[in-house]
C-alpha cells in the first residue's frame, strides 16, 4: 500500500497541513517536529505522489521534447544534454519524435499540450517555422534547439550554420578542390538556407563559379546522399568534392561513390556536418564541422528552466548562437 501523508500524520499525531509543510521545507514547523516527520516518512518509504503535487502547485515537473529524428545520432546527443540538466533539475522528459513530418510534429505539441507539460523544447522540421509559432501553445514556455526563426519570440539555441558552411567549403578549396558540390534538405529550412549560404561565400571569396548543376536537395537521411552522389556520377558530371549538408547525407556520398569503386578522398572528397559518433570511425574518417552537441541541450534545458521558474518577471527571449569547428580527417585531404 502507498504511503501517504495521512499516514505519516498518523504516526507522528501532527496535522496534515504540518506534516505537508515539513515535507516541503516550508516555514512555521518547529525543528523537532521536522525532524518526526522526517524521520517516519524515511521510515515508511514515503515518495511524494508528482500528480497530486502537479495540482496543488500547477506544475508537473515534465517536459516536452520534441525532436525529427531519433535515428540520427546528432538529436540522441542533444536529447542526452537537456536529461542530464533536467534531471538535476528534477524534472522528467517526454520524448516525441516527429519523423520529420509536420503533422506528427503539430499532433507532438498538441498531446504534450494536454499532459499539463511545464515547457517545450523543440528541434523543430525544416519547414513551416511561421506556422509552428502560431500553434505553440500559449501561457507553456518554449524554447527551440538546432533550429529557430531570428524572428521567433522564444529563447533559442543554434550553431551559426553560415560559419559552418564557409568553414567546411574552405577547407575544401584550401585542400586544392575547385569543383565543389553542395548535398542539402530540405527546401525551406533554415539550416539549408544558412549552410548554404555559407558555401557559396567561400566560393565568392575564392572567385570559383557557383555551379548550380552540383547543388542537389533531397532529405537528411543517408539514403539520400547515396542515392544523389551514383546519380550525378552516372550521369557524368560530378563535383571532385562535396559538402553535405549533414554526417549522414556526408556517410551516404562516401558509400556510394565507393560502391563506383571512386577512391575518398582521391576522387571525391567529402565533409560533413555535424561530427556524429560514426565520423571518427577508422574505415570512415569524415572530415566535418563539430557542433557542441550535448552542450547544446544542456544550455537549451537552463533557458527553459529559466523561463518555467520565473513566468511573471517577463523574462526577455535569448537567441544564444554557439561557434562551429571544422574537424579534419581523412576524407578530405
Amino acid at each position: 500500500m502507498e504511503t501517504t501523508i495521512k499516514h505519516i500524520a498518523q504516526i507522528t499525531k501532527v496535522s496534515y497541513a504540518t506534516v505537508s509543510r515539513a515535507l516541503n521545507n516550508k516555514k512555521g514547523v518547529k525543528a523537532e517536529t521536522r525532524t518526526l516527520v522526517l524521520s517516519a516518512a524515511k521510515k515508511l518509504n514515503y515518495q511524494p505522489n508528482a500528480i497530486a503535487r502537479g495540482l496543488v502547485k500547477k506544475e508537473t515537473y515534465s517536459v516536452g521534447l520534441v525532436i525529427p529524428d531519433i535515428t540520427n545520432p546528432f538529436f540522441p546527443e542533444v536529447a542526452r544534454g537537456i536529461e542530464d540538466q533536467a534531471n538535476e533539475a528534477g524534472y522528467s522528459i517526454f520524448l516525441c519524435n516527429t519523423n520529420w513530418e509536420d503533422s506528427r510534429e503539430i499532433r507532438s505539441i498538441r498531446v504534450l499540450t494536454e499532459k499539463r507539460v511545464d515547457g517545450i523544447i523543440i528541434a523543430p522540421t525544416a519547414s513551416r517555422l511561421d506556422f509552428l509559432e502560431e500553434i505553440l501553445p500559449r501561457g507553456i514556455p518554449v524554447v527551440f534547439v538546432s533550429s529557430a526563426a531570428k524572428n521567433s519570440e522564444h529563447s533559442s539555441v543554434v550553431i551559426d550554420n553560415i560559419l559552418g558552411g564557409f568553414l567546411a567549403t574552405n577547407h575544401l578549396i584550401e585542400a586544392g578542390y575547385r569543383d565543389i558540390g553542395f548535398i542539402g534538405a530540405p527546401k525551406d529550412s533554415l539550416t539549408l538556407d544558412e549552410r548554404l549560404e555559407g558555401y557559396k561565400m567561400a566560393l565568392r571569396k575564392h572567385n570559383l563559379i557557383i555551379n548550380d548543376d552540383f547543388i542537389q536537395l533531397g532529405d537528411f537521411r543517408r539514403e539520400t546522399g547515396y542515392n544523389i552522389i551514383k546519380r550525378m556520377v552516372g550521369e557524368g558530371e560530378y563535383p571532385r568534392a562535396v559538402f553535405a549538408e549533414n554526417d549522414l547525407l556526408a556517410l551516404g556520398v562516401i558509400q556510394g561513390a565507393r560502391e563506383l569503386g571512386l577512391l575518398v578522398p582521391e576522387d571525391v572528397a567529402v565533409v560533413g556536418f555535424d561530427d556524429i559518433p560514426f565520423a571518427a570511425f577508422p574505415e570512415i574518417q569524415l572530415t566535418t564541422i563539430c557542433q557542441p552537441k550535448h552542450d547544446m541541450g544542456k544550455i537549451a534545458f537552463d533557458l527553459l528552466l529559466e523561463r518555467m521558474t520565473d513566468k511573471e518577471s517577463g523574462i526577455r527571449k535569448k537567441r544564444i548562437i554557439l561557434e562551429p569547428e571544422l574537424v579534419v580527417r581523412r576524407s578530405s585531404c
